[in-house]
């Protein structure tokens, strides 16, 4: 299984330093790379308008001081947006990342980042792969880039984009179906990406087995994850990158 040489680290900092810093903003990804984190787990949308910006959810109130579906939204009204006083003073007057303003801080600071492509419900996920990829794709090299979905139509479509050498993909399961298998063998995917409480032992065995890498969201307590090393767990997607380093450079 040829696939770009990516060393994948033990821990990946969740939608950038999120315990630290408003996630999927700038700032979290500066706080996740002074931590020491060298990779970063991000997600992708298309506003209403088709600018590709870095959130998570479909609409902004969890995360901004404003409301509205990112689908009802032009670039305009989402940079006007603070999207961090609600984590902190400190943060107030943060703004919505563009994809664009993501990828140039990602290679200022020399880091890799699983980008989720993050498919809301009546959203397009073609349109999504068709914005966004080919700039991913032109900004960073092979080996510090891993696109990830748990939408099946939007990983085979990337695969249209790159082949397997060019382009890691990475699948996401909550609890990991029968058919795990045949999901990855069908866009030769790199890394299966397991929400970590639901992976078996058997079936982490079985991906090992088979080549892949194992990526495991969100793990937030080291203690508790401690024996899923032993799985040959490739990396952990964590909100807390600097307690997990503490707990493993104590153990």
């Amino acid at each position: 299984m040829t696939h770009p040489a990516i060393q994948v680290p033990p821990l990946v900092a969740h939608r950038g330093y999120s315990a630290a810093a408003p996630e999927n903003t700038l700032a979290a990804v500066r706080a996740a790379h002074q931590a020491g984190a060298s990779w970063v787990e991000l997600d992708v949308q298309l506003l209403g308008d088709g600018t590709p910006v870095i959130w998570h959810d479909a609409d902004v109130a969890r995360c901004s001081n404003g409301r509205g579906e990112l689908a009802a939204m032009d670039w305009e009204k989402a940079k006007s947006l603070d999207v961090g006083s609600w984590f902190g003073d400190r943060f107030s007057g943060e703004k919505m990342a563009s994809l664009e303003a993501m990828l140039a801080l990602l290679n200022e600071l020399e880091m890799g980042v699983n980008m989720e492509i993050k498919v809301n419900k009546g959203r397009d996920p073609i349109a999504l792969v068709d914005r966004t990829l080919p700039i991913m794709l032109d900004t960073l090299p092979p080996e510090r880039l891993i696109i990830s979905s748990f939408n099946a139509t939007a990983l085979s479509h990337c695969r249209q984009f790159a082949s397997k050498e060019r382009l890691a993909l990475g699948v996401l399961f909550g609890s990991v179906p029968k058919t795990w298998r045949a999901q990855c063998e069908a866009i030769e995917a790199f890394s299966v990406h397991p929400d970590w409480p639901r992976l078996k032992r058997t079936q982490a065995d079985a991906m090992q087995r088979d080549g892949y890498q194992i990526l495991c969201y969100t793990a937030n307590d080291p203690s508790a994850f401690h024996s899923r090393w032993e799985w040959g767990i490739a990396s952990v997607i964590t909100d807390e990158p600097a307690a997990f380093k503490r707990f493993l450079d104590s153990h």
